[in-house]
């Protein structure tokens, strides 16, 4: 039976006609996935599938038949990043061989949300190994345990990282909808080069508990979805106050209705400032984005022009401070509450690394991983004095200054610049990303697609205040109604 790329509301109809089940859905997927990631373009974006997601569809289609189901995510299938803990038959690795067999105790609280609203966990995605936080010239996609990630829209093309593996699988449907994770760009990237919606939220809106860290200052999962709706329905059940986590204290307060999000006049009214220093970094960019300011005011927002972020680049050094002794702190607790991890320590993780190079680190080293285990611990002034800076940059005089000088609802620019071609060697080729801003202050970031650069996707980014997700999501999805961007991936060998 053919299935063409469908949102989630679209197959919630399907299955309660009965013209399709979730089993149905789920071997469509598992299909997908062989054909297009294993065989095919081999896009390697997953890297193991759930070896008892059909018995799970199967167990909620008999519950709709018996009572009905549970919400919009009944019997729908996820991905998720393979930095997020599932207690099943599933290992969860952040793509190292030093956590290869690793199985967490139980599920990340976001997973048993997911599960308790009905949705079906399809699989673990790839992702840049760590989450990114390895090597200072990693190349974004490749991991020690799967490979390196192909961009669906050209595969000599880097898919960006580090939720790679989960904006790929999203673009060239091999599932519902995933989730990604972020502390600095890692969903808002492969988002706008893979040309789907990516949510980077509030951190505290969603649970950090069972995700390998990063940097708990900065530290989210998101949902990375093909429509702003599914994004919303997605991050609608994953958010909400975790006791494990003090972060998430106030996310119940601020639980997303998406019925009230999805107006198309959502825009009408709005005041939205312009980042032009995330400007000029691209011109193929910079006409998509002066394209998506058309389609802005047709909808009846105001543009206001000139808002300058540009002081965030003083907060570069100190965020790195900050991001180095989180991770060995983070990562090391982590461990420590798994005693049956094949490693107990970063220090464990770095010297597994040296003893296995030849399969580890065959195109780029650790050096990221070493100097995080050189830092001192969470209580060190220096990283105290990088914390406070970082908030103070970020947030009092960026974000929340801009917003209020100006007047805005929200802040917009190009989300980055077009995908560059895979270089394991010597690393990446990023022109620009206008994602550390909401980053470092642990703000939201929404991305949608906005056009194509010679067929390479590039996405048009709104960010704004802490828990605004509901207004982002809305003006997302009223630009994107009216702009109509994306478009499927064909799977060419490089740019036409």
């Amino acid at each position: 039976m053919e299935h063409p790329e469908r949102s989630i509301a679209q197959w919630q109809d399907l299955m309660q006609t009965g013209a399709v089940s979730a089993v149905e859905i789920v071997e469509h997927y598992l299909a997908r996935i062989d054909a297009v990631d294993r065989d095919g373009p081999t896009l390697r974006s997953v890297l193991e599938v759930n070896p008892d997601a059909v018995a799970i569809a199967k167990a909620l289609d008999d519950e709709r038949r018996a009572s009905g189901p549970r919400g919009p995510l009944h019997g729908i299938p996820v991905l998720l990043k393979d930095n997020i803990d599932t207690g099943d038959r599933m290992t969860t690795t952040a793509g190292s061989l030093a956590l290869e067999g690793h199985r967490a105790p139980r599920d990340a609280f976001l997973v048993a949300r997911l599960r308790a609203a009905g949705a079906v966990v399809l699989g673990k995605t790839n992702l840049s190994e760590w989450a990114n936080a390895r090597s200072t010239r990693s190349s974004s996609g490749w991991s020690s345990r799967g490979g390196q990630t192909r961009n669906p829209y050209a595969l000599d093309r880097n898919p960006c990282g580090s939720s790679s593996g989960s904006g790929v699988a999203v673009a060239a449907d091999l599932t519902a909808a995933a989730v990604g994770t972020e502390t600095d760009g890692s969903i808002s990237c492969p988002a706008s080069v893979n040309s789907v919606v990516g949510v980077k939220p509030t951190v505290g809106l969603v649970s950090r508990t069972g995700i390998i860290p990063v940097a708990a200052s900065q530290d989210t999962a998101g949902p990375m979805a093909r429509t702003v709706a599914d994004a919303a329905i997605l991050l609608a059940a994953m958010a909400g106050a975790d006791p494990e986590d003090p972060a998430t204290g106030e996310a119940d307060a601020h639980a997303l209705d998406v019925r009230l999000l999805l107006r198309e006049d959502a825009l009408r009214g709005a005041r939205l400032g312009i980042v032009r220093s995330c400007c000029g970094r691209h011109e193929g960019a910079d006409a998509v984005f002066e394209r998506a300011l058309e389609t802005l005011r047709d909808l009846g927002a105001e543009v206001v022009d000139e808002v300058d972020l540009s002081g965030i680049a003083a907060a570069h050094e100190h965020e790195m401070r900050v991001l180095r002794v989180e991770l060995k702190a983070g990562i090391d607790a982590y461990l420590r509450a798994r005693p049956n991890a094949p490693v107990r320590s970063l220090a464990d993780v770095i010297a597994f690394d040296e003893r296995h190079a030849d399969r580890v680190m065959p195109y780029f080293r650790q050096e990221f991983l070493e100097m995080a285990q050189a830092e001192a611990g969470l209580d060190d002034p220096a990283y105290l004095a990088s914390l406070a800076a970082c908030r103070r940059i970020a947030r009092d005089e960026g974000i929340d200054r801009a917003l209020r000088e100006h007047r805005l609802d929200a802040l917009i620019a190009p989300t980055g610049t077009p995908a560059w071609v895979t270089d394991p060697i010597d690393g990446d080729r990023l022109l620009g990303l206008c994602a550390s801003a909401a980053a470092v202050a642990g703000y939201p970031h929404v991305t949608v697609p906005a056009g194509f650069v010679h067929g390479l996707p590039v996405g048009l980014s709104l960010f704004a205040g802490a828990y605004q997700e509901g207004k982002l999501l809305a003006y997302a999805h009223a630009f994107e109604q009216a702009a109509d961007a994306r478009r499927s991936p064909t799977f060419p060998e490089r740019v036409v």
